[in-house]
């Protein structure tokens, strides 16, 4: 799996955040590998609040949308909800990631899934949301707003 990590992405997202959440950045990078991708996500500038309750995880997920915008209710509402194609019931959509955990604001974060390949998700998004998953509440997890986003793009 090391081996990946000196090659280029097949698809990646830039991570931004909210007005409200303006020092988050990042990148999530997707590799084909063993018949399913190797997501890595290096994400800085994620709130840091001590006995927050979230407990410093946040929700992160693929959202069907291409795009990361909206209003100011919502300023990634075109991000629309999560991937889905099989219409599984969460947290089995083929979107749905393990939370990220951030220490000082710094979170990464490496998994593999079959749930889907890399030239499957490019036009789509990748949200951050405020809150930790809770793998349970239909059909989001309960993860709270949406405070960073990226549009995923093929390398």
């Amino acid at each position: 799996m090391v081996q990946f990590m000196n090659e280029t992405a097949d698809a990646y997202a830039q991570i931004r955040g909210d007005a409200g959440h303006s020092k988050i950045k990042g990148n999530i990078y997707f590799f084909e590998m063993y018949g399913g991708t190797l997501v890595v996500a290096e994400v800085e500038g994620l709130p840091n609040a001590e006995n927050a309750p979230n407990a410093n995880f946040y929700g992160f997920h693929i959202h069907e949308g291409a795009l990361c915008t909206g209003d100011e209710e919502d300023p990634f509402a075109q991000t629309k909800g999560h991937y889905n194609p099989e219409n599984t019931v969460h947290p089995g959509h083929a979107g749905d990631f393990p939370p990220l955990l951030a220490n000082e604001g710094l979170a990464w974060s490496a998994f593999y899934t079959d749930r889907f390949y890399p030239e499957e998700v490019i036009g789509r998004t990748v949200v951050i949301h405020g809150m930790a998953d809770d793998f349970r509440t239909q059909s989001s997890g309960n993860s709270g707003s949406k405070i960073a986003c990226g549009e995923i793009v093929s390398e």
